[in-house]
This record gives structure tokens, C-alpha cells and sequence, in this order.
């Protein structure tokens, strides 16, 4: 990744893990003793290889278009596991600077790169990568020579259309927000948990971006909100503050930035609506009237007051007036050019020609195709725009959310003045005025357009105001768990953890609810959003101790136990493996082997690095400190198996045990047995009454899946009395195993993708009397693995699931342990 700036006098070392460090340094000294600042952005590192690579293709040089595309892939690497990436990186050391993701400063051309590197290679070969033998200068280098060349699906202009896609995909889930009327948020970039509720001057370019990669109807959404903020302006502001509606931080200067009208002209481009035409008439006058000055144009110091800034940005020329005037001309050669060509991100228009003789004879290399990339869940064609209504003639003026956008900027509540015969008055601020007295329109649309192109039966939908909800429990300092659990969190109600929150008393907290609706979710349910001071993504997780809601009664928050789904638990013992020690040697002792606790299932899925820290925990505590003397007697150590079962569903359904529910290994792992230790293996029980001892002498039975119905399974099993040592429980193994694809998760091998069993008929015995006690039975997944599992199981329990429901919901993303 490049470094953000370099002294052409001294140049700058190589640094410490390069090559080339050592090798090649014009000034050794001053490089130590004026280190330099090595802080780049991932806009500023991705958003090289439009220009770089089409230098290299117009010379034959390959290496400015490798080096490029490396710094490109080098910031997309570190995306998080999320998918986001942040605005600021070390270029040395690769860690992200700072949490923050987004769509604006920092961070916004390495997207817009990501796409248009993509269109402005598609139909091109893959590039030539070795250099002309015959480069006069030696200290020329070249980064395929420096690192290992880079592959064909890194040079792949799929690759980038690929990238894009999981951008973009990661953006919509955890920085787009869809209350009121859609924006986007900063967001942690580990986390996605919401940081700053603002909006950025410079995101305004993202809705030109969305039309150039199809996604058309989010393009004009957003692009709604800057349009109705230019109007309350007559300017965007740097930054301005959903939460408080107005400028936030005193950042209510406008340097003259192109963004907006630069996503103007594409959108007009693509649907041409004559909205676009009417906002970017307005953004024209606004400009002609505040910023025009005999020495040039200014910028604005304050949107608010209109005092200019005494400095004319390049970009002002180089950008923001070059998109006004190709938005108005519509016969202009670029605006006819049928080809891949691209703007950069200063608004170069650049395009790689079809046939050019390079100024170097080099070797062409024979290139392996690259398969196009694809993906069903993504847009891949650009969609017909909307129709353009007949009498009004706008499609975006007759939107159904046309006020959401306005009303959301408090354009409501901020008049917007002009004269009747469209001229604009000439205005010191916006409270003080000369001339005569302004007209108050209160308009919800750009000032320049005309109510004619407003439809005459327009209705609005109302904005979308979620659902919340807001519980607070009282404060009880006599509330505590398990002292392993207290200990891990510092005797703390809340810890973050890489997964979310995980809860260790509700004394004193204050959970924040979202009700969000299919498509969102899978089905109907609350989410978790805010617990106390801490806001949470919208992946994040609530990690709650069943111990820590087992005496909570409140309708707005209470435990309901899963109808459906049980888990067994198995304790296997560990084999002694360890050295024996010999205590007459002087030599210091051995440490003990730890005890192990694990969880080899994913039932509690999200919860795993939640439980590995809780054996981390509990391991330590349970060390015990390196003496001298004799050894004790080793002590036995366990392993604990998590399997996911279900429960059937018939006529002969006979509800489960009621015993004592097995405990959490790792919040206490010193458990002697569980509830049941006699099995008894009946394969798969088809061929006829099995021995009276089974049900007599056994707590469980264990069946395989197959060769009779589920109740003539049950139906093998001979009468007995009940005793807590007689039959408890009827495990049928599931051989679900075959039916599952390669790259299916481990997870579903244990259960998930189960059905549950039918019982059609009400439960007999042998002899074809109905059970006056019918027998508990559950299946299991997993096939040869689990009933080989069972087999070395010394002791079996059985874990009940929670869920947490308010008002009759689910709260989706809260996890009980």
C-alpha cells in the first residue's frame, strides 16, 4: 500500500519488512531520525488502478498497473469479518486505524474503483505482466519480480465486479438504515454497531455509483435525502446530523464538492427523468448567486450565513462544473460514446482503446480464461428505469416516499424563499434579507421545479417509523450468578465481546427493542439494539445465563422453554495420557494437564467464543498450584458433547422426563455424572420384541433410523415398570448425514436440518396394548458418528432451550446459555 505522501527531496526508506530494505535509501540518516508518516486511507491506497492501468496499457509497462491492483487487494484483504473496511490503514503494518466504516471520507472512491475498474477492463485481455527485457535503467522495479506475480483472478476484471458485490452487500446490512426514510450510518467496523448518526457531505457521490451498478430504485432514494438537503441549504454542509437535525459539529462549510451533482447526471443518465434536470437547475442558481466572485468561484465557509471562503477548489472546475454542463448538453460526444469508459474520482473520463501498438515490443503471455463472476443474490444487469408518467413526466416527483426524504431534513420546518417568476433574490443569510419580502413556499421538492410536474392525485406513504420498545429493570446489587461466571466478567453486568454482549445481571440495565419484519428477519421478532450505553449491529448477539432469567416474571420479558428442540449432553472420559511424574527427581515438577471442557457442537452456535472463554476460565481457576512431594492419584478427566435433538410430533407423543436439567460444562465443569448412565443399543428394533432387561435395567435406548415406522419402533419395547433405574428416554439416531451436500456447515450434521419424527399412532406394546405410560422419544442426527459417540458416553443429561419473548415475540437475537 502506498504511503499518503512522499518528500521528492529525501524520497522515502524502504521500509523495515520490505525486500528491499537496506538496498536502496538516498538518505539513511535522515530516514531515522524523520520517520515518515505512514497513516494512508483505504480511498486514498484503492484508488490508483483506473489511472495506473490504463498508463500500462498505453506504454506496454506493466508495473504501474501491478502495483495498483496490489495496493487494491491489499486494503480489500483486511476487510473485517463483516465484510467492512475502514478509513484509516497503516501502510507498513496493515491494522486499520481507528474503528469507523462508512461510505464517505476515507473510504469512498476504493468503492467507486472497485465497480469501474470492473467496467473499464470487461471485454479487455488479462494484462501482460512481464517487462521488456531491454529497460535501460536497472533500478526500475518491478513489483511482479519484488513479490510473487499476481493471478489471473486477481487481474480479472470480475474480480473487482466481485468485490464491489460483497461491498455493497455489507453496506446494505450494516450501515444502511431504513427508519424514517434510508440513509447510511458510520459503523463499527468489527461490530457494525451504529458510531455517528450524520450525514456526509462526500456520500453523496454513492448514489451515482448504485445507478452505474443497477441498483436503481436505492440510487433514487438516497439521492432523494441530499436533494433535500441541498434545498434547505442551497449547499450541502460537510456533515449534518440525523439525530439532531442540523449541522453537526459547527461542519457547515461547502468547498464546492462535486458528489451531488456528479450522482445528478449519472441518475439523469440513466432514467432521464427531468427531476434531475430541475435539481441540477437548482444547484446551478444556487451556485451562480452565492459563490460567484470577480477572481473566481468561492466556496462557502458556512451554508448557513453564506459567508464564502476566500479559496476556489481545483475540483470545483475539474469536477462539480464539468458534470453541470454534461448533465445540460445532452449532444456532447461523451454523452453518445458507446463504450467502457469511466470517470475516475477527480471525473477524468478515461478509456482503454481496443487496438494499441504499445511503444515496447514485449511478450505476450498465452493467459488461462477466467470464469465471469456470478451471483444469483446480486444485480448483474442494469434494470429498466422506471416509466415516465404521462402528464406529469416524472417518475421520481410521482415516488410514494417523495416526502420521506424531506421531512426527515425538517424541510417542514424551514421555509425556502424565491420570487414568484423563478429569479432568485439576492439574500446576505438566511435571515437577512434585502429587497422585497420573500415568499414562503415551505417546498418538499428542488425550488426550481414546477408544481405542474407534481402528479394531481400524488399521495405519500407514511414514513417509516419503527416499532420500539424500551425495558428497564430495577437495580438490585443482591443480584449474582455462579461465581465462575461473576469472575469472568469482573463482577460487571455487561462485557463486549467479538459476538456481541454477554449479560451477567440485568440489575439496573436497560435494553433497547426493534420490531423488524421478513424480509429482514426470518419471521416477525424483536431485536436488540441498545443495552445501557452500548448499541449493538444488527448481527450482534445477547448472551443471557438461563440462571440469570430463571426468576425474572414480566410480561415485557420473560423465559419460554422450546417446545421442539432438546439438546443431549454426553460425558466421554478422557484417556490419561500424561508423564508420569517422578517425585524423588530435584527437577521442578510437571504442571498437570488441564481439565478439558468442550463443546463439539454448535448449539449454541453465536455463543462459541463466549463458552471458550468461559473454559478458559474455569480451567484456570480449577489449576491446581505445582507442589512438591508425591503425586496425588490422577484425576479423571471429561469431555462434554453437545448434540441438537427434536422432538416428534402424533398421536403417540408422550411428553419428556421431568428430571433434573444437565448443567452448563463450561460454567461447571466439575460434574461427576449426569442424569442417565445405562444404555442399551437396539440398531434399529424392527425385528421384534426386545428383551425384558432393555426397558427394566436401562434408562435409555438408543435406535437407528430405518426399517420400520417410528411407532413400530416403540412398539418392540416390553412393558415395565416405572423406576427411576427403568427406561427414561428412546434416542433415535438419524442417518441425515448421506443427504447432506459437501459444503454443507458441521453444524447441520448434528440436527438442524432434521424433521421432526411423526408418531401416528398412540403408543403399544408388544402384545398390541395401548401404553398406559407412554415412552419419551427424541431423534437425533449425525448417523455413525453420534450412535459411536453414545457408545462411549459414560453418563447422558438432557438441556433444555430458552427463548426469550416480549409481548408475545421473540426477541430474535438474544441467546440463552
Amino acid at each position: 500500500m502506498p504511503y499518503p505522501r512522499v518528500n521528492l527531496r529525501h524520497g522515502i526508506p524502504f521500509y523495515l519488512n520490505s525486500p528491499l530494505h537496506g538496498k536502496t535509501s538516498p538518505h539513511p540518516e535522515k530516514a531515522q531520525t524523520s520517520p515518515e508518516i505512514t497513516e494512508t486511507c483505504s480511498a486514498g491506497a484503492g484508488s490508483l488502478v483506473l489511472e495506473f492501468t490504463v498508463l500500462s496499457r498505453l506504454t506496454g509497462d506493466p508495473r504501474f498497473e501491478q502495483a495498483a491492483k496490489r495496493a487494491f487487494w491489499a486494503v480489500w484483504s483486511r476487510r473485517s469479518n463483516i465484510g467492512l473496511i475502514g478509513a484509516g490503514v497503516d501502510a507498513e503494518e496493515g491494522h486499520w486505524i481507528g474503528g469507523f466504516s462508512g461510505i464517505g471520507a476515507g473510504i469512498d472512491s476504493f468503492f467507486e474503483y472497485a465497480l469501474k475498474t470492473h467496467i473499464l477492463l470487461s471485454g479487455h485481455e488479462l494484462p501482460n505482466q512481464t517487462i521488456p527485457n531491454h529497460i535501460p535503467h536497472e533500478s526500475w522495479l518491478d513489483p511482479n519480480q519484488i513479490y510473487s506475480p499476481l493471478s489471473d483472478k486477481d487481474n480479472s476484471p470480475d474480480s473487482f465486479l466481485e468485490a464491489w458485490h460483497h461491498a455493497h452487500a455489507a453496506i446494505k446490512r450494516h450501515l444502511y438504515s431504513d427508519m424514517h426514510h434510508p440513509h447510511y450510518v458510520n459503523a463499527h467496523i468489527s461490530t457494525g454497531s451504529p458510531q455517528t448518526f450524520w450525514i456526509d457531505s462526500l456520500g453523496a457521490y454513492y448514489s451515482g455509483l448504485l445507478t452505474l451498478a443497477g441498483e436503481l430504485d436505492e440510487a433514487i432514494e438516497t439521492h432523494l435525502l441530499y436533494t433535500a438537503l441541498w434545498t434547505r441549504y442551497s449547499a450541502l454542509p460537510e456533515r449534518w446530523s440525523v439525530r439532531d437535525g442540523t449541522v453537526e459539529g459547527g461542519l457547515g462549510w461547502w468547498p464546492g464538492r462535486p458528489e451531488f451533482i456528479e450522482s445528478t447526471y449519472h441518475l439523469y443518465r440513466a432514467t432521464r427523468d427531468p427531476w434531475y434536470l430541475y435539481a441540477g437547475e437548482m444547484v446551478l442558481k444556487d451556485i451562480t448567486r452565492r459563490c460567484w466572485t470577480e477572481c473566481g468561484w468561492s466556496g462557502l465557509q458556512d451554508v448557513r450565513t453564506g459567508e464564502k471562503s476566500d479559496r476556489m477548489e481545483s475540483f470545483f472546475l475539474g469536477e462539480t462544473a464539468k458534470y453541470l454542463y454534461l448533465l445540460f448538453d445532452a449532444d456532447h460526444p461523451l454523452n453518445k460514446l458507446d463504450a467502457s469508459y469511466v470517470f475516475t474520482t477527480e471525473g477524468h473520463p478515461l478509456i482503454i482503446p481496443r487496438k494499441t501498438a504499445p511503444r515496447r515490443p514485449h511478450k505476450v503471455r498465452n493467459e488461462k480464461s477466467v470464469q465471469p463472476y456470478f451471483d444469483e443474490s446480486f444485480t448483474n444487469t442494469c434494470p429498466i428505469p422506471p416509466p415516465l408518467p404521462p402528464l406529469s413526466g416524472s417518475a421520481t416527483a410521482a415516488r410514494k416516499d417523495l416526502y420521506n426524504a424531506a421531512t426527515l431534513i425538517r424541510l417542514h420546518q424551514v421555509p425556502n424563499f424565491h420570487v414568484l417568476n423563478g429569479d432568485t433574490q439576492s439574500r446576505q443569510s438566511d435571515t437577512e434579507q434585502q429587497g422585497p419580502p420573500p415568499i414562503s413556499n415551505h417546498t418538499y421538492f428542488p425550488w426550481t421545479l414546477p408544481r405542474s410536474t407534481l402528479p394531481a392525485d400524488g399521495i405519500c406513504v407514511a414514513s417509516k417509523q419503527r416499532h420500539t420498545s424500551v425495558i428497564e429493570f430495577p437495580s438490585n446489587t443482591q443480584q449474582s450468578v455462579g461465581s465462575a461466571f461473576n469472575l469472568m466478567l469482573g463482577n460487571h453486568n455487561l462485557v463486549r465481546m467479538s459476538e456481541g454482549i454477554a449479560v451477567n445481571s440485568l440489575s439496573g440495565l436497560k435494553i433497547g427493542m426493534i420490531l423488524e419484519e421478513p424480509p429482514v428477519t426470518s419471521e416477525r421478532g424483536w431485536r436488540v439494539y441498545s443495552i445501557s450505553n452500548f448499541l449493538l449491529g444488527r448481527d450482534e448477539k445477547v448472551f443471557i445465563s438461563r440462571d440469570v432469567l430463571a426468576d425474572i416474571s414480566d410480561p415485557l420479558f420473560h423465559r419460554v422453554r422450546d417446545a421442539v428442540l432438546v439438546d443431549i449432553l454426553l460425558q466421554i472420559e478422557i484417556p490419561d495420557i500424561a508423564p508420569k511424574h517422578n517425585a524423588t527427581s530435584t527437577d521442578s515438577p510437571s504442571p498437570k494437564p488441564k481439565p478439558i471442557v468442550e463443546m463439539e457442537s454448535s448449539d449454541l452456535g453465536a455463543a462459541s467464543l463466549f463458552n471458550s472463554l468461559l473454559q478458559q476460565l474455569t480451567s484456570a481457576l480449577r489449576e491446581p498450584m505445582a507442589t512438591f512431594g508425591p503425586e496425588p492419584a490422577p484425576k479423571i478427566e471429561y469431555k462434554y458433547i453437545n448434540i441438537p435433538a427434536i422432538t416428534p410430533v402424533g398421536a403417540g407423543v408422550a411428553p419428556l422426563p421431568d428430571v433434573l436439567e444437565a448443567p452448563n460444562p463450561n460454567l461447571k465443569p466439575n460434574i461427576e455424572s449426569l442424569s442417565w448412565r445405562r444404555v442399551y443399543f437396539a440398531d434399529q428394533a424392527c425385528q421384534g420384541k426386545l428383551p425384558d432387561i432393555a426397558p427394566k435395567q436401562h434408562q435409555i435406548i438408543v435406535m437407528r433410523r430405518g426399517g420400520c415406522s417410528f411407532s413400530d419402533k416403540l412398539a418392540t419395547i416390553p412393558s415395565f415398570a416405572p423406576h427411576r433405574n427403568g427406561l427414561q428416554l428412546v434416542i433415535v439416531v438419524s442417518n441425515d448425514k448421506e443427504s447432506l451436500d459437501e459444503d454443507e456447515d458441521e453444524e447441520d450434521t448434528w440436527g438442524y436440518n432434521l424433521i421432526r419424527p411423526l408418531l401416528e399412532q398412540e403408543q403399544r406394546t408388544p402384545a398390541g396394548v395401548t401404553r398406559h405410560r407412554p415412552i419419551p422419544m427424541i431423534m437425533v442426527g449425525g448417523g455413525e458418528t453420534t450412535y459411536e459417540l453414545l457408545k462411549t458416553a459414560r453418563s447422558i443429561g438432557m438441556r433444555r432451550r430458552y427463548h426469550v419473548e416480549s409481548q408475545g415475540l421473540t426477541i430474535n437475537n438474544l441467546v440463552v446459555l
